[in-house]
């Protein structure tokens, strides 16, 4: 009888087991690209989607060679903060930023032949960058390492911390001037095969594939949801990368540059709009970029045409314009924080530098396309290429103007310096050479040279 009752419990218990287990939801995230602002976006949008879900785990399928430590921080920060246990299968490689995302989870799973570390900064071209970067990523390394927390080892009168993951490993996956014994002592920045990962706390278990690794952790039998990107995030992630967004900004700055270079509004205008629609829409429907911000760009241009079309020569109006646009361009590329340290007006600087060098490259590239494009055959109608010789009786202006010496006008605008005058029913162009004239003041031409009317007030 007791051993009936014996297997029954026992047949109960093991019913609600699996009960339990199935009832568990996993979110899988597959990040597999370079980390760049899209996976940053994707990401964020892929742990809402599981918090809304009420998933039990997230687990991220990582194979990566790293890309932008500011997107890698961002998905570092809210995986620190997810309200659920973050698991990272690093199927292959979590090299530099990808170190970065791997450690910020609460387990971490590795294929063989898989590897984690060499986080130093470096540049487009893989050059290490100076210190002053690799200090910022050892101090992010090391807190991420730290956030994991550790134990408390009291040995009589000795308390020592054992940490779930020892932060000065994750610093010399940075720096490798960083010595620890037995572990890093090559003057080589550090990285770990698995089964090194494994032996130094930097890895909970082995696993060939996400199957394997949902069995390992009993949870083959729970809901499998998984992100599926759309068509739009595509496209949004897309427009947001940093090459495409430098290529808009030589668009807008470019098509606008064509456009102060031809009578009327044409297809610069229309390339340079859609350029700037295409660089502010998706950094506002993410909120990286606010409606003000987007506001300073459009006022910018504003004040550059204004200058160029209303106000003689280049001043005030023009160079507010220029520095406006600048600023709204810059701007949209970051998100403000409700506290602005120093990491957010080094990005804010960075942005500057960004923008000011594509501007320049894009004037440089738009003067000499310009050249070449007129200079071409399909082209060349556009260009006037015949030489008029003054021999052959052409000259730059109407001789007749010297009959105008001694004539007495009016003149339409103020003369500051230059103007227009009305001399009978007609007017001239005239440079005032004794003082400002007033619109609307007599004038006397007193002097025709270089084919400019020379005046002086009647008094």
């Amino acid at each position: 009888m007791m051993k009936n009752l014996s297997v029954l419990v026992l047949a109960v218990l093991l019913q609600f087991a699996a009960t339990y287990t199935q009832a568990q939801i996993v979110y899988t995230f597959e990040m597999q690209t370079q980390v760049d602002p899209s996976l940053w976006r994707k990401t964020s949008k892929a742990l809402a989607e599981a918090k809304e879900k009420k998933a039990d785990y997230f687990i991220i399928h990582l194979n990566t060679y790293g890309g932008y430590v500011e997107s890698a921080d961002s998905i570092r920060s809210a995986l620190l903060k997810a309200p659920f246990p973050v698991i990272v299968f690093i199927d292959k490689n979590a090299a530099s930023a990808g170190a970065l995302i791997a450690i910020s989870a609460d387990s971490i799973y590795m294929s063989s032949g898989a590897s984690i570390g060499a986080a130093s900064v470096v540049d487009q071209n893989g050059t290490i960058m100076p210190d002053k970067y690799q200090s910022y990523m050892r101090a992010t390394m090391r807190a991420t390492a730290e956030a994991h927390g550790a134990d408390t080892i009291i040995n009589g009168t000795d308390t020592t911390l054992r940490w779930h993951r020892y932060p000065k490993i994750a610093e010399a996956m940075v720096d490798p001037r960083i010595r620890i014994d037995g572990i890093s002592d090559s003057g080589y920045v550090l990285s770990f095969t698995t089964k090194e990962a494994m032996k130094n706390g930097y890895c909970e278990g082995e696993a060939q594939s996400m199957a394997e690794l949902l069995t390992k952790i009993n949870l083959e039998r729970a809901t499998i949801l998984t992100y599926n990107p759309t068509a739009l995030d595509d496209i949004i992630g897309w427009l947001i990368s940093p090459v495409v967004q430098g290529i808009l900004i030589m668009l807008i700055i470019g098509g606008i540059y064509f456009e102060l270079q031809t009578p009327g509004i044409g297809f610069p205008s229309l390339a340079a709009v859609v350029a700037a629609l295409m660089y502010f829409a998706p950094l506002y429907v993410e909120g990286i970029a606010e409606y003000w911000e987007i506001g300073i760009f459009i006022l910018g241009v504003i004040l550059l045409a204004i200058e160029i079309f209303a106000i003689p020569g280049f001043g005030v109006t023009g160079i507010s314009g220029i520095i406006l646009m600048v600023t709204g361009l810059a701007l949209a590329m970051v998100h403000i924080p409700f506290t602005m340290d120093t990491y957010f007006f080094g990005m804010l600087f960075k942005s500057i530098v960004i923008v000011i060098s594509l501007a320049f490259f894009a004037l440089l590239i738009s003067i000499i396309a310009a050249t070449q494009i007129i200079n071409s055959a399909p082209f060349s109608f556009m260009a006037l290429h015949a030489d008029q010789q003054k021999s052959e009786g052409f000259v730059s202006f109407d001789s007749n103007l010297a009959d105008l010496v001694g004539k007495i006008g009016v003149a339409i605008t103020d003369l500051r310096l230059s103007g227009k005058i009305q001399i009978e029913d007609t007017m001239y162009d005239a440079i005032s050479i004794s003082m400002y004239i007033e619109k609307g003041q007599q004038v006397k031409v007193v002097k025709f040279e270089n084919g400019q009317l020379h005046v002086v007030p009647v008094v």
